[in-house]
């Protein structure tokens, strides 16, 4: 179920990918960039509305918040499938990441109110497994439901929450008991915010997470426009997007293994560094041998693969000192990362110029920036010594 929950967001990112140049022609938009908009605008939406549920969770329990943001999340689908005109869908859009972000810091917040450390870990890591089936599936009923209407990529995200929503409200109890909920006043909102950040390394890997995720959302935003015009392969958009998110699929399967054996720390230090790696010699290879999708696609692969193995264990290790402020903490790490990662990650999309090195720069980049707030956030201490 928690699964479930987590892969609405990866649906309303994922499937109308294949559709984002269909969408740009039926608006008119005189330039292509501009389609990313509709990634963007969800991410946006995301974001920062984190910070308000979190406290409100905490304070009145988690089913009651839950079931509001399914069904804002069904209502806003729908409006997304009659939108006017492109300023209206990027609202639409907007707000359907208002009622997702709500999602997703109640689902954090169940898994931590039953689990912690490397259990915690262990559990996110299975849960992004299932998670991580939606980005190989998604964009492939995306190019099918388009045989029919772009408009129809937003309409399965209506079929998906009605569905959701009934399994919720059937099947999960509350798992956060009344004795145990804070006060709702603004003081215990700020006190509840102070105790997260002034963690060292809370703060250390929400920052270091929003900064490497910035890449992964850049790629999401420019995904169609790379294997489209780069390599020439738009009618196989779905089979490549699958097969790069099979890899975050598998690696994070692998973590759930390993994790309680090597620890959060070891693992995702290690995985940074490779992330690096692949991505420099991603751009070396690109700018000595040209652009060509037989050198490009394994590395790019590799590069992906390493979120499987991150998104868990820095949530576990950001989330570990908060067990009372569960859904405070959980809103904090939502919305900085989620705010990082959607600048950022718009800010290397639109570098796209036709070539997909500006692209894997930025991803060089963004890998360096994340280790070394790392580094800052373990006073030098890598690898879990």
């Amino acid at each position: 179920m928690m699964a479930a929950l987590m892969s609405l967001t990866a649906a309303a990112i994922d499937t109308m990918l294949p559709a984002l140049g269909v969408i740009g022609e039926h608006f008119d938009l005189e330039n292509e960039n501009r389609q990313q908009l509709v990634t963007f605008a969800f991410m946006f939406g995301f974001s920062a509305p984190q910070l308000f549920f979190g406290p409100i969770s905490d304070s009145f329990g988690r089913i009651g918040l839950l079931r509001i943001c399914l069904f804002g999340f069904i209502i806003t689908g729908a409006a997304c499938i009659y939108a006017p005109s492109f300023t209206w869908l990027l609202v639409f859009r907007f707000c359907q990441g208002l009622m997702s972000s709500g999602i997703r810091v109640v689902t954090v917040s169940i898994v931590r109110d039953l689990l912690a450390g490397r259990g915690m870990a262990k559990v996110m890591s299975l849960v992004m497994t299932v998670f991580m089936i939606v980005p190989i599936v998604a964009p492939m009923v995306g190019q099918w439901l388009m045989g029919y209407s772009w408009r129809w990529t937003f309409g399965i995200l209506v079929v998906l929450g009605i569905a959701v929503l009934i399994w919720v409200t059937i099947r999960l109890p509350e798992t956060l008991p009344r004795e145990k909920r804070n006060e709702f006043t603004p003081k215990r909102y700020v006190v509840a915010y102070f105790e997260v950040l002034k963690t060292r390394s809370t703060w250390g890997y929400m920052f270091a997470s929003g900064v490497i995720y910035g890449s992964l959302f850049a790629f999401l935003g420019a995904s169609e426009q790379i294997f489209a015009d780069v390599f020439s392969q738009g009618h196989n958009f779905g089979l490549l997007f699958a097969g790069v998110a099979m890899t975050m699929a598998v690696t994070s399967l692998l973590n759930a293994r390993l994790v309680e054996r090597l620890g959060m720390e070891r693992i995702s230090h290690i995985v940074v560094m490779l992330f690096i790696v692949f991505s420099l010699a991603n751009v070396l290879i690109m700018s000595v041998v040209g652009e060509k999708l037989i050198y490009f696609y394994p590395l790019f692969a590799l590069t992906i693969a390493c979120f499987g193995m991150l998104g868990a264990n820095f949530n576990a290790i950001a989330m570990e000192p908060h067990g009372k402020n569960a859904g405070s903490a959980s809103a904090a790490y939502g919305f900085v990362t989620t705010g990082i990662a959607s600048i950022l990650g718009y800010l290397v999309a639109a570098q796209y110029d036709g070539s997909v090195i500006p692209v894997l720069w930025g991803f060089v980049v963004l890998g360096t920036g994340s280790l070394a707030i790392i580094f800052i956030a373990e006073r030098g201490r890598l690898f879990g010594r």
